[in-house]
């Protein structure tokens, strides 16, 4: 049976798996403050509008606020509420070109994550 122990040290928790059968202790380092910043994320993420918004900006890279309501059939208000909450959790990227704003991702690698769900979907 492995025992499974953790010390809390400041903003790091310190995770010690003791595997008996192999006669070895391993320890893990997780950072809160990275933790917490990855869940909010992940939060941000958790919505149906959210994570089309996601697929829709991986597809066309840059778009505005209009061609997104427009593509996704939403309200304006709408798609403005949730490319905020995007925006200020790290996951979309917004410049400004005169008069229009166009979003981005800043970084596809949370698609894995939409694919990886999107696969356990599948298997059910």
């Amino acid at each position: 049976m492995n025992k499974f122990t953790y010390l809390r040290s400041g903003n790091v928790f310190i995770y010690t798996f003791v595997k008996k059968n192999l006669k070895m202790t391993d320890q893990l380092k997780l950072d809160i403050v990275k933790l917490e910043a990855a869940a909010s994320k992940l939060r941000a993420m958790a919505h149906p509008m959210r994570i089309a918004i996601i697929e829709l900006l991986n597809n066309n890279k840059k778009l505005n606020v209009t061609e997104i309501y427009e593509s996704l059939r939403i309200e304006q208000a709408a798609a403005s509420h949730h490319l905020n909450i995007l925006k200020s959790k790290g996951i979309l990227a917004s410049k400004r070109d005169g008069k229009q704003i166009h979003y981005s991702l800043k970084n596809s690698t949370l698609l894995d994550i939409i694919t990886c769900i999107n696969k356990c979907n599948e298997a059910q």
